[in-house]
């Protein structure tokens, strides 16, 4: 009987000393694979990437639209409609109202692209359709005899494929996606210029492959203006 006794308190004490151990190392490993929260990095932080997914339901019916040659937007029409490069486009057609907004009128063509009769064209999908107050920066491009030459000159635009790490790799985003986040507006449909429709709209998850192209920032210091003291 003793010797029964004995060997169940062996047994439980091992078990006992099993649970001590495995318990102890998962503690040290959960301790081990914890990142700390940054609450102030100095590191730039990206653009969120909220609207990424916005259009993927969209996807496999780009990848099957077929190309429409002759109504194709190119890059060049897609960089002249802006002051400059990263600049919101202008709207190249007569609105219905001035003061119209884009949840009535704009968004009815631009939410989901198509082929626009009565402008022979077809509309480039927007990438922020929550953004309903379009008129806020899109403005209607009236005549080019409005202004007067002057010396202004476009920064120039990101050439296409040129700026990949290395040959044969995605190449990188080579512009702001700060309300571009959606890449599929741009980039996929018969609406997307030529130059940059993606040849795989069905991957999705694009910043997977392509990553921004590194941007430094630096801090300017405050402006001052100089005749201050005379205007005084």
């Amino acid at each position: 009987m003793k010797k029964r006794l004995g060997i169940i308190s062996l047994f439980l004490l091992l078990f006992i000393a099993f649970i001590t151990i495995w318990n102890y190392s998962y503690q040290e490993g959960l301790e081990e694979s914890y990142i700390p929260i940054e609450e102030n990095s100095a590191e730039t932080s990206i653009p969120s990437e909220s609207g990424v997914f916005k259009r993927s339901g969209l996807a496999l019916e780009y990848a099957n639209m077929p190309v429409d040659e002759e109504h194709q937007r190119s890059l060049d029409t897609y960089y002249d409609n802006r002051a400059y490069p990263g600049a919101p486009p202008s709207i190249p057609h007569p609105v219905k109202e001035e003061m119209s907004l884009g949840a009535n009128t704009c968004l009815q063509c631009h939410e989901n692209g198509g082929f626009v009769q009565k402008f022979n064209a077809y509309a480039p999908v927007t990438p922020h359709p929550e953004m309903v107050n379009c008129r806020q920066c899109h403005v209607v491009q009236k005549t080019e005899n409005l202004f007067t030459e002057n010396g202004f000159a476009k920064a120039h635009a990101p050439k296409v494929g040129i700026n990949n790490a290395l040959p044969g790799s995605p190449p990188m985003i080579p512009h702001q996606i700060q309300m571009r986040e959606n890449c599929l507006s741009c980039h996929a449909g018969p609406a997307a210029p030529k130059e940059i429709r993606v040849s795989h709209p069905e991957r999705i998850n694009c910043r997977q492959c392509h990553v921004p192209r590194d941007k430094k920032v630096t801090d300017i210091e405050v402006f001052t203006r100089a005749n201050i003291t005379e205007n005084e």
